[in-house]
């Protein structure tokens, strides 16, 4: 049986955290920001974790290695 193989776009999406969460970056910091208020670009720019327990499955699959 061959190995499993990373999913290279997961890989450079998501991250697993140290207990085992998976890690990824918002959405909508990219372009058009100038209606965005400054606290709201300030808020895109942590980290947060999948919260769905399925989507976070399903990326952990494709994360390992």
């Amino acid at each position: 049986m061959p190995k499993m193989k990373t999913h290279k776009g997961a890989k450079k999406r998501f991250s697993i955290t140290a207990k085992g969460k998976v890690r990824r970056l918002k959405a909508g910091k990219s372009h058009i920001l100038t209606k965005k208020s400054s606290k709201r670009k300030r808020n895109l720019r942590r980290p947060t974790t999948v919260k769905t327990n399925g989507e976070a499955k399903n990326l952990k699959r494709l994360l390992q290695a």
